[in-house]
């Protein structure tokens, strides 16, 4: 297989043209030979596995080619491997997935499928995911050169990690990345010089390590060429830490001393070390920040910020207005592909508008297939599949090199580290080709948003509905600031609920009718099953938008994270059915609005009734 690029360890070793060089040149060749790669990467896992009980179990007998793989060993869901799972954190030792010890175990967000799942990872695959970090900036120096001139100011962070009874680890893969020697004692590497000292990510205590990551990239702040986080939301969420805690902060740049409510004392020193007394800082500070519009608030801060590196596909694309008003249109950069499961591929064009993002998956992460799913009406037709597909659907998936522009797949990996032919949940559309390799773009997460009755409403769709109804709020210089959904079947029929919290800059209030007009159009968005429920069925009752309290939303977050949720993979749960969240939600209610009539319906599909 192609050969990684390799880091120097030493500032004078460093050579930056040939370093960018090798990973390029490293994309060429597993791109080029992309079938090639996936064949010999599949050879390897299965090899090196032959031995442990999971493929045993299914009859594999030590085969490493892909027919007889393809054949023998079934398609899964998480609840397929879970008693295995089970046994892994209850302490047996045995080689049940992975022929290599589990190292720990990688915890999903818990707001993606609802459920946290604990992946099984080695220790290798550090590496793997060292080598896809190692490919961005070179990607990015063909677009924005000069980028090893300054640093980066991105807001990461840690998260308390739990034991399972055997003793190993579980905690998000950020979090482990963070904590591994591979991102402490990393290289040097003029691309990851960032702003914020280890200390400071590495800071268990939220508040303190946003504030001191804030304040380490305001003194910064000429130096700073990009700013960034892993999730759209976490970055706003920090400009809006910094509307709140700036008088704080331009108070320490003053004085030269850290708040005394930062009391971790590794991150005192660490800071220490950057802040010096400088009121001409602290006087532009609480200059800029005291201005009434916020607009533009990035660059007049860190003038030299050449682009926002945040992931906005799926539903953080809600985001991007908020973002371009903070950022004045900086671009919007979204360079990877990953998940809890594996690291998967990089954007090639990463300064690209926001809807065109694609990725091109790296051959070398893992083994790649593909189920084929079919979308109507805007509904992803594989949420009804049974979790446990039939042999037919088996035989449906295809190969990396195989797929099909324009059509959509849900993602299925093979890893090294013990997943079989593991259907991620994430459906992708082939917008493209690097080489042999498709380039693909996010869609959705495979799992229903919101279903009273027959009705499946994905969070695509939602979102584009929520998107079309906001309109109705423009005349008022109002905006949608964040929301979210709940199937409330304690009515009868059962109804949608969204609950919006609002950003109000305009001084004339909104009538009710105008609310109840946003709940038509919702409606009128929605599939033909939804709305038949509605018109013919009566088996959904009308939508209902209920407005909460502003704030209500960082409560929501904070309440996730009390339970275990990672601050870096917290992304709002488009759909919640936890009874304490909805609670919680209610009881900030501050009004609701009810859609005041049925939608529009016909029999039949949309097409047939043009005329």
């Amino acid at each position: 297989m192609p050969e990684a690029p390799k880091n120097t360890l030493k500032p004078s070793d460093y050579n930056l043209a040939e370093k960018n060089k090798e990973s390029l040149q490293f994309i060429e060749d597993v791109t080029s030979n992309a079938d090639e790669v996936q064949k010999k990467v599949l050879e390897e896992i299965l090899s090196r596995n032959a031995h442990v009980e999971y493929l045993q179990r299914h009859g594999l007998n030590g085969q490493t080619n892909r027919e007889t793989f393809k054949k023998v060993m079934p398609v899964i869901n998480y609840e397929d491997i879970q008693p295995d799972i089970n046994r892994i954190a209850s302490g047996d030792a045995s080689p049940i997935l992975c022929s290599k010890p589990i190292s720990e175990f990688l915890t999903s967000s818990g707001t993606s499928g609802g459920e946290r799942k604990l992946m099984p990872t080695i220790v290798e695959e550090l590496g793997r995911r060292s080598l896809l970090y190692s490919l961005l900036m070179p990607v990015m120096n063909q677009f924005v050169p000069g980028l090893e001139k300054g640093k980066g100011m991105y807001f990461l962070f840690i998260k308390s990690e739990a034991k399972t009874p055997s003793g190993l680890v579980a905690r998000p893969v950020l979090t482990s990345y963070y904590k591994s020697t591979h991102f402490k004692d990393r290289p040097y590497d003029p691309y990851t010089n960032y702003t914020s000292p280890n200390e400071t990510i590495l800071c268990p205590d939220s508040y303190q390590s946003m504030y001191s990551q804030m304040l380490c990239g305001l003194c910064q702040h000429q130096e700073v060429l990009r700013v960034g986080a892993v999730f759209a939301s976490g970055f706003i969420r920090a400009i809006r830490f910094l509307e709140k805690y700036w008088k704080f902060l331009a108070n320490d740049i003053r004085t030269g001393i850290i708040d005394p409510q930062i009391t971790d004392p590794s991150i005192r020193e660490a800071v220490m070390k950057i802040l010096k007394p400088d009121a001409k800082l602290a006087d532009f500070i609480e200059a800029e920040c005291s201005k009434e519009s916020w607009q533009g608030i990035i660059t007049r801060l860190w003038p030299n910020t050449k682009y926002v590196d945040v992931i906005v596909t799926g539903t953080m694309s809600q985001y991007i207005p908020t973002l371009d008003y903070y950022s004045n249109g900086l671009p919007l950069v979204c360079t990877m592909y990953a998940s809890s499961e594996c690291y998967f591929g990089v954007n090639l064009n990463p300064i690209c508008k926001p809807s065109e993002v694609s990725y091109t998956l790296i051959p070398t992460m893992a083994y790649f297939e593909f189920l084929p799913v079919n979308r109507n009406n805007g509904v992803i037709n594989s949420v009804s599949r049974p979790k446990s597909l039939k042999e037919k659907e088996q035989q449906e998936l295809v190969d990396l090199v195989d797929v099909k522009l324009d059509h959509e797949y849900e993602l299925v990996v093979t890893t090294y580290a013990g997943l079989y032919r593991y259907r991620v949940g994430d459906v992708l559309r082939v917008v493209g080709f690097k080489n042999k390799a498709p380039q693909f773009s996010f869609i959705c997460r495979k799992n229903v948003v919101l279903s009273i009755d027959s009705d499946k409403t994905d969070e695509v769709e939602l979102q584009s509905a929520v998107k079309k109804a906001v309109n109705h709020l423009i005349p008022f210089d109002a905006t949608l600031a964040e929301y979210t959904s709940y199937a409330d079947t304690t009515t009868i029929p059962g109804h949608y609920v969204l609950f919006w919290e609002l950003s109000l800059n305009g001084s004339t209030p909104i009538p009710p009718s105008v609310f109840e007009d946003c709940c038509l159009t919702i409606e009128e968005s929605l599939n033909s099953v939804y709305r038949q429920g509605r018109v013919s069925d009566k088996s959904i009752g009308p939508l209902e938008i209920k407005i909460v309290e502003p704030g209500t939303f960082d409560k929501l977050m904070d309440y996730a994270i009390s339970l275990g949720a990672s601050i870096n993979q917290y992304k709002t749960p488009r759909c919640v059915k936890f009874a304490p969240i909805v609670e919680l939600l209610n009881s900030r209610a501050v009004s609701c609005y009810f859609s005041p009539k049925c939608p529009k319906w016909v029999p039949g599909h949309k097409q047939w009734n043009k005329n």
